[in-house]
């Protein structure tokens, strides 16, 4: 039974190219991965690539609590919020119980995901009651249009669309759309787009209130009425505290910009919910001269208070006529009607570039944010201090490399050899694996990144270090090479293999346990960990078991770093066996 396993042993033993050919197979497949998917250069992380970093601070709504779902939700809003903007490789996450961190590199759109990152997006379509422009400018005449569809009036625009004043008579619909700003007009032609079936809301239908004259004399009136003549829409304090603080159910005071000009409106109970939007997207009109457009399909629920509430306004007189499309308190558009909108569609259009509509598009899509959140910090980091730190960061592990190198020859002289491919066959499946997650799971590669590669030349080389001295140690003991280098091996592993699991293990609980760029850090760290007990396993001891088959290295060499001599073991002991038996003379002390 002994000689079978001897054999297979042997076998075993006689094969390790099988080894090496596993890991370059491994090496040429993934390498041509990379450059078969048109990466080959990992992706770089906000700090070496430059961009904007926000920190985020959640704050509880009515009926809305800071809690672990709110807060996840959230970033998933954000997140599918940033990438409808073609915004990639952004990093979305929490921090703490009430904070999230919002990494987005410098890119297409980037200006666009950082305003609106930490939107609620809460629209509400709100009855006008009355407006002008804050700080006594003069009101612009209003204008109408010609046909049923509901023309725009003066409305707020980041673009900065114009609050125009039409001349004397009827201009034209395409006049009045051009230059009045957004507006909302009437239902999409049947014949053109169909009426979309109804689905169901989160909120009950029902026909809104009609909206009401102007603030009446009671105390609550009397108060929303003192507010709206103090306001002043110029001054960013008084902005902040109007609109945000109105509740649905009541009136409330507003502001919105238009060409530069603040307007101040008092708005009615807020009459259809954003959330009864059930889509919304951005598309160019070619057949007019509105440009680029919002269409809304509304649910069933919200297309019948939405025809309810333009069917009582078009009977009011401005600008008890129009309503106010208010997102996160601010009055982005106050379109009138002349009829009412059915058929559960209806677009806002106007003077609206190409990424406004997109962005306004893809807050109405992916919903409001469970909570409110109030940018506490926004940092711009530019691409040249991240790329000084990382030639620094460079340097150092340069520097560390060289000194691993130095003490590798001096130490351990041809076994360097062994080490230094070892350390360059980890490098590049570092590498190139590195470059491949960037793609697949969004893993960029920043400073703290960097670091944990810089760390991992250590925790590598301490490997070879291990395996290269229990080699020494069965040479001290008398063996030759080949059976030094099969002896030490199951050593060595079981060595190997709990310090690269405590290694891992640290690495997993730091992953785990932090947020933010640390956790690059500990990716990297755990990356490289594993990545050393591959190429310890199927590249330096199949090399080894080669190596020991040569004569530089089997004859014991000064320059192979195996001299028996240099290391302390004689070589007639390799080869002598001590008399036993009552007739075994004396021993010379010196081996002669």
């Amino acid at each position: 039974m002994a000689a079978p396993k001897k054999g297979r042993g042997t076998s075993a033993q006689s094969k390790p190219g099988r080894s090496l050919v596993l890991i370059l197979i491994a090496i040429v497949a993934l390498t041509g991965g990379m450059f078969a998917a048109g990466h080959t250069t990992p992706r770089l992380g906000i700090d070496l690539a430059g961009g904007t970093s926000i920190t985020l601070r959640a704050k509880a709504d009515q009926g809305s609590a800071i809690n672990k779902a709110n807060m996840d939700t959230a970033v998933d809003i954000m997140n599918r919020r940033v990438n409808g903007l073609g915004v990639s490789e952004t990093e979305v996450q929490t921090q703490g119980d009430d904070h999230i961190i919002v990494n987005i590199p410098k890119g297409t759109n980037s200006k666009e995901a950082v305003q609106q990152v930490g939107t609620t997006a809460k629209l509400y379509f709100r009855p006008v009651l009355a407006s002008e422009p804050s700080g006594g400018a003069p009101e612009p005449s209003p204008s109408t249009s010609s046909g049923a569809s509901g023309s725009p009036s003066p409305a707020a625009s980041p673009s900065g669309d114009q609050k125009a004043s039409a001349p004397s008579g009827s201009p034209s619909p395409n006049a009045s759309a051009t230059s009045q700003g957004r507006a909302v007009s009437e239902a999409l032609k049947a014949d053109a787009t169909p009426s979309p079936t109804g689905s169901p809301s989160a909120k009950p239908s029902g026909a809104p209130a009609a909206p009401s004259p102007a603030p009446s004399a009671n105390a609550d009136a009397a108060k929303l009425q003192a507010q709206y003549a103090a306001l002043d829409c110029r001054k960013p304090a008084e902005r902040a505290k109007v609109g945000k603080a109105g509740k649905p159910g009541e009136p409330t005071v507003a502001c919105g910009e238009i060409n530069k000009v603040w307007y101040k409106y008092v708005l009615g109970p807020a009459a259809v919910d954003g959330t009864e939007v059930k889509s919304a997207r951005a598309i160019f009109d070619t057949q007019g001269a509105s440009g680029w457009q919002v269409q809304m399909d509304f649910t069933s629920s919200g297309a019948k208070k939405f025809a309810d509430v333009t069917g009582a306004l078009a009977k009011n007189q401005q600008p008890q006529n129009e309503f106010g499309i208010v997102l996160d308190g601010d009055v982005v558009s106050s379109p009138f009607v002349q009829q009412a909108i059915t058929g559960g569609q209806a677009e806002i259009s106007g003077s609206f570039q190409q990424e406004e509509a997109q962005s306004l598009a893809n807050m109405l899509s992916y919903g409001a944010l469970p909570l409110s959140f109030q940018k506490e910090t926004v940092t711009t980091v530019t691409a040249a201090l991240g790329g000084e730190q990382l030639r620094a960061g460079l340097l150092a592990g340069a520097i560390g490399l060289v000194l691993v190198v130095i003490y590798l020859v001096a130490y351990y002289r041809g076994l360097s050899l062994v080490a230094m491919a070892s350390l360059l066959v980890s490098a590049i499946l570092t590498y190139v694996i590195m470059t491949l997650l960037g793609p697949a799971i969004h893993f960029a590669l920043n400073l703290p990144a960097v670091c944990g590669a810089i760390v991992a030349i250590g925790i590598t080389a301490d490997s070879f270090i291990v395996y290269f001295e229990r080699i020494r140690d069965e040479i001290r003991e008398g063996r030759s090479l080949r059976p030094a280098v099969e002896r030490a091996w199951p050593r060595a592993r079981r060595t190997i293999l709990v310090s690269d699991f405590v290694s891992f293990l640290a690495a997993a609980v730091l992953f785990i346990v932090t947020v933010g760029k640390v956790q690059g850090f500990a990716f990297t760290l755990g990356l490289t960990t594993v990545l050393d007990v591959v190429v310890v396993f199927l590249f330096t001891k199949p090399l080894m078991t080669l190596l020991a088959r040569r004569k530089f290295f089997a004859d014991g060499h000064k320059w192979s770093g195996l001299d028996p001599q240099s290391l302390g073991a004689k070589a007639p002991l390799r080869r002598t066996r001590r008399p036993s038996g009552p007739s075994a003379g004396p021993v010379d002390p010196k081996g002669a």
